[in-house]
């Protein structure tokens, strides 16, 4: 007498989605906390007051972009200057959208506007991983919302941190919190490095951010981006030349 085999696993609810997004994203926020409190902590040094902090936080929501923004306004940059700056640093997450697009183009609309809003660096590491997983679950944006919002919600939490503490511990900005966020993309990145061509990709993309990282507007990040880019294909060519001579000998 043989058992009958064990059920088909369920399918995740939305709501199942969304909680696991909010718990893979946690490391995240750890990492990203530290940002957030410096921000707010420096927003009265360079004239933006902690209302307009706080507004920065939440119709910019890029913390790169809003700590370039702030130096800016502190020498007396125009609104241009602010702009184009900030736009140039965030070029990177053209990449981020090129990478998620086959998974959301069939979103609506009202799905795919606020999820590209709330694209960061930490939550394209999450959720590419999630619709990377070959496991046909139809509620995937579910999981993106999730780690879109906890990332949202804790940025904006650390900024009014920051900026009520400003003002009684103004050498916060100088105890290297900055490091977390240094140690969470490390950690978040060397586990992805298991063949070949993603790590000489990862390896020529920090060297050359080293090398450049003296560029103004963080052009040092844009080109290492582009240079992890154009090795991974390049190697990915070169592997797929010789399959194809095989294929076309056999």
């Amino acid at each position: 007498m043989t058992s009958d085999p064990p059920p088909p696993p369920s399918p995740a609810t939305p709501a199942r989605e969304w909680l696991h997004g909010v718990r893979d994203t946690v490391p995240m926020l750890v990492g990203a906390a530290p940002f957030g409190l410096i921000f707010g902590t420096l927003a009265a040094g360079s004239g933006l007051s902690g209302a307009g902090a706080m507004a920065m936080s939440a119709f910019v929501f890029a913390g790169s972009a809003q700590f370039i923004a702030l130096t800016l306004l502190a020498s007396g940059a125009g609104l241009l200057v602010i702009v184009f700056t900030t736009f140039v640093v965030n070029l990177r997450h053209l990449l981020y959208a090129a990478t998620l697009l086959p998974h959301v183009a069939r979103l609506p609309r009202r799905w795919r506007l606020p999820l590209a809003f709330w694209l960061t660096d930490e939550t394209f590491a999450v959720v590419q991983h999630r619709y990377a997983t070959p496991d046909g679950a139809p509620h995937k944006h579910w999981y993106y919302l999730g780690s879109c919002l906890s990332m949202y919600l804790n940025w904006l939490a650390w900024t009014a941190a920051g900026v009520l503490l400003g003002r009684g511990v103004p050498e916060l900005s100088h105890l290297g919190l900055e490091f977390a966020m240094a140690a969470t993309f490390t950690a978040m990145v060397v586990p992805m490095l298991r063949n070949r061509p993603t790590a000489v990709s990862a390896f020529a993309a920090a060297a050359v951010a080293l090398a450049e990282r003296g560029l103004p507007y963080k052009l040092a990040l844009l080109l290492a981006a582009l240079s992890g880019v154009a090795v991974g294909v390049w190697l990915d060519e070169r592997g797929a030349a010789p399959a194809d001579e095989r294929s076309a000998g056999a």
